[in-house]
């Protein structure tokens, strides 16, 4: 990767982390985040230090971030009204997270406990949950974190875990690096980490493979989820392998290739895809459980829309439903059926919710308990959908 490259990626790490930060309160952290971000390269009277077929990116990158800039304070008060909970999503990036209480990884009992995975793509770092001894093979969902989250801490925050002790099913919780990405965002947006057998799609199917086969698990029951960088990425991974993964869930995310560089992924962040033409269509639209807060600051809703039509919506009859979760907030959930009935995508846009984890807990951050149980809603969506034979 070029020098400019990872200027342009360092960039776009500092407007995830500054709209974090706006949601959180924060604003004049972000405001000098984000001019401290745009300042590195220029020479003592602004000229940009660039390569001259550079320069246009940089001017389109230029834009964006003033226009973050100067909706930094505009913004922030919807938000945090929608979220209720005094500026604060969850506990902030900068707190030092609880991590999941393993269970005693004695025989028979459940355990929680790291690895790692090396293969031709490269090396990372895991969680791994295992259920208590069950007769016959199980399930397994892989969970990719957002920005500056860890699996520990995603792993607190969604309660997976505990679901999977009551319904014994694996959670594989792959960990992205700081030095693979500075907030240790997946790169959904850079193209070498998006395709088949290549970058970090490659890292996290080949160990799910590598889990699949060490332990009793059902290769018809593995699925994938994802929040925000991680829900991007996860649409990615699923496109990319779909006689790995039977279905995919995307919450506060974007779907599969709507960004190729990242300017294009500042601009979907914030606005939405332009036209459908903008993201990849697949050939078989892959089993998709989409969850996004309508008052998401960091993602805009249309990326949750742009997904489900990704996944094949036109050709499938929806079902809608109102209700108000048990925290107070109302939600919308459809549900798209084929001509036989069978429920192949569902959407909960949940009014209130901004960037974080419907129905999850204060344990982890990014979360809002008040919203509908997302990690319950994916989990029963999954088990409805197991790959085709």
């Amino acid at each position: 990767m070029s020098d400019q490259q990872n200027r342009m990626q360092d960039r776009l790490a500092d407007m995830m982390e500054a709209t974090r930060l706006t949601a959180t309160g924060r604003i004049g952290d972000a405001s000098a985040l984000i001019q401290r971000s745009m300042n590195e390269g220029l020479e003592p009277h602004g000229h940009v230090s660039q390569p001259a077929e550079t320069a246009g990116l940089t001017d389109r990158l230029r834009k964006v971030v003033e226009s973050v800039t100067q909706g930094l304070e505009r913004s922030v008060a919807p938000v945090l009204e929608g979220l209720g909970v005094s500026g604060r999503v969850g506990r902030r990036p900068d707190e030092e997270a609880m991590p999941a209480t393993p269970e005693p990884a004695t025989t028979g009992e459940s355990s929680f406990t790291d690895g790692s995975h090396t293969g031709p793509h490269g090396t990372r770092e895991y969680k791994l949950f295992v259920p208590k001894a069950h007769p016959g093979t199980r399930p397994l969902v892989v969970m990719l974190h957002g920005c500056s989250q860890s699996p520990a801490d995603f792993a607190a925050g969604t309660g997976m875990n505990t679901l999977a002790e009551t319904h014994g099913f694996y959670v594989l919780y792959p960990g992205q690096t700081s030095r693979a990405n500075g907030q240790r965002c997946w790169n959904w947006f850079q193209p070498g980490d998006q395709d088949r057998e290549a970058g970090e799609t490659g890292i996290i199917a080949g160990m799910t493979r590598a889990v699949v086969a060490e332990h009793r698990i059902n290769p018809r029951h593995v699925f994938i989820a994802g929040l925000s960088a991680g829900g991007a990425a996860a649409a990615n991974v699923a496109h990319a392998y779909p006689e790995l993964f039977a279905a995919v869930g995307i919450h506060s995310g974007l779907a599969a290739g709507c960004a190729r560089d990242v300017s294009a992924a500042l601009t979907v962040m914030r606005l939405g895809p332009v036209a459908a033409a903008d993201c990849i269509a697949p050939v078989t639209p892959m089993p998709t459980i989409v969850v996004h807060g309508e008052s998401d600051g960091t993602v805009n809703p249309l990326n949750g829309e742009q997904a489900l039509t990704q996944a094949g919506i036109a050709g499938l009859t929806p079902e809608v439903t109102e209700a108000v979760s048990p925290g107070g907030l109302p939600y919308i959930r459809t549900r798209y059926a084929d001509a036989a009935g069978h429920v192949s995508v569902e959407s909960w846009l949940v009014r209130g919710l901004g960037h974080a984890w419907s129905g999850g807990t204060m344990a982890g951050s990014y979360t809002d308990p008040r919203g509908p149980d997302a990690s319950r809603a994916m989990l029963n969506f999954f088990l409805a959908n197991p790959l085709k034979p």
